[in-house]
């Protein structure tokens, strides 16, 4: 492997490696194995039930864990610092193809056109266009950094047109698929990464105004989308049998696990009544397994390795890494703040995962890759360890 990243080696990288951040990966790997013990208990009712195997999606989490591990792990050993951005544009481009593909031969569940199926695996897409979109981002606003934050305005060709059509084509290819939980959170990415990168406050209100008016119309041409809108805003009014049935016992659960919970496996509402407990609403089942202080615990966990994140960025050896770095941290922080948002209908059901936590092949793999990104990019850092 040494052999296959050395002709990407420049002089003196190899003298500047260090030891990965420690803290950060004690952080990772505690959240994966938090995560592999709930996803056994939440979905081992279900797997009987549907597979005949309690185990079946507990081996699933794992051996997608150990493959992503192992892909993952020379990249954290042998890559040089600046091999991730070749990496981000070769990736974008990969995730605009795999877009499109899902377009014309995707498979269609829960509303949205959003799955490839490629012989045995199954891909979303739309999760390989996440960490691409940061890579790609953060190497354009590197690269062009004095015509963004120049003296004055700042370009506005440089700090919203172009940035703004990468984000565009992601965007729109998701919105494509009618996946609205995808199209928000990448949005939300790509005009986080332009603010850290330095575009201006003004430019970035006009875009999150574009990007809800987007949203607003995908909404109004899906009438999935529309039932899922209208029960947020009326679940006392809506059939707790029909639409508002998974929001309503998924707040039975988090209501029912008190202050210490029931006890790791004892829950009750993953027999049936939450559907896909190990999927987008497990926090109901940690919640009410492991009651308050659980739910507390996770997401100090997750503060934590967000803010170990920022850490890193801020020692980190040029401008593209710290915004690499910022950009996964932040994405981490959105989709643990949203499911959690989902699940105490905060805001209208969209299907966010939680990281580490909710089952699905290539979420997990992607999420462990881009811890990889952060350790990997840890090694040239300063004041490495502290």
């Amino acid at each position: 492997m040494r052999g296959l990243f050395g002709r990407f080696a420049r002089q003196g990288e190899a003298d500047a490696r260090g030891a990965i951040d420690l803290p950060f990966l004690l952080l990772a790997l505690l959240l994966l194995l938090f995560g592999t013990a709930m996803s056994y208990s939440a979905s081992a009712a279900y797997g009987t039930q549907f597979y005949g195997d309690a185990f079946y999606f507990l081996k699933r989490y794992v051996l997608f864990a150990l493959l992503a591990i192992a892909l993952t792990v020379p990249f954290v050993v042998s890559a040089p610092l600046h091999f991730w951005r070749g990496f981000g544009v070769a990736l974008y481009a990969l995730s605009v193809l795999l877009l499109l593909l899902v377009l014309l031969i995707g498979t269609v569940g829960g509303g949205a056109q959003r799955w490839l199926v490629l012989g045995p695996i199954t891909l979303q897409p739309s999760e390989i266009a996440k960490p691409a979109l940061i890579l790609v981002l953060s190497l354009f606003m590197s690269k062009h950094e004095e015509k963004i934050i120049g003296a004055g305005q700042g370009s506005f060709t440089y700090g919203v047109l172009l940035p703004g059509a990468l984000i565009g084509t992601i965007c729109v290819l998701v919105a494509a698929e009618k996946h609205i939980s995808g199209l928000l959170i990448i949005a939300m990415l790509g005009v986080s990464v332009m603010y850290l990168g330095g575009t201006r406050m003004k430019y970035l209100g006009g875009m999150a105004a574009l990007v809800a008016v987007a949203g607003v119309l995908l909404v109004l041409v899906s009438s999935y989308a529309q039932v899922r809108v209208d029960t947020w805003l009326h679940i006392e009014e809506v059939d707790p049998l029909g639409s508002a049935w998974q929001t309503l016992q998924g707040l039975y659960a988090i209501g029912a696990g008190g202050l210490f919970g029931k006890g790791y496996g004892k829950g009750l509402q993953k027999h049936g009544y939450v559907s896909q407990p190990q999927n987008d609403f497990i926090f109901t089942v940690i919640c009410e397994e492991l009651g308050f202080l659980g739910a507390f615990l996770l997401l100090l966990l997750f503060l934590l390795l967000v803010l170990r994140g920022f850490r890193i960025a801020s020692r980190a050896p040029d401008r593209f890494s710290a915004l690499a770095v910022l950009g996964i941290s932040v994405k981490l922080a959105l989709q643990c703040a949203l499911n959690v948002a989902v699940v105490t209908n905060s805001m209208p059901n969209t299907g966010v995962s939680l990281p580490f936590f909710s089952s699905g092949g290539t979420f997990l793999a992607i999420q462990i890759f881009e811890m990889g990104i952060v350790l990997s990019i840890s090694r040239y850092c300063t004041g490495r360890g502290k």
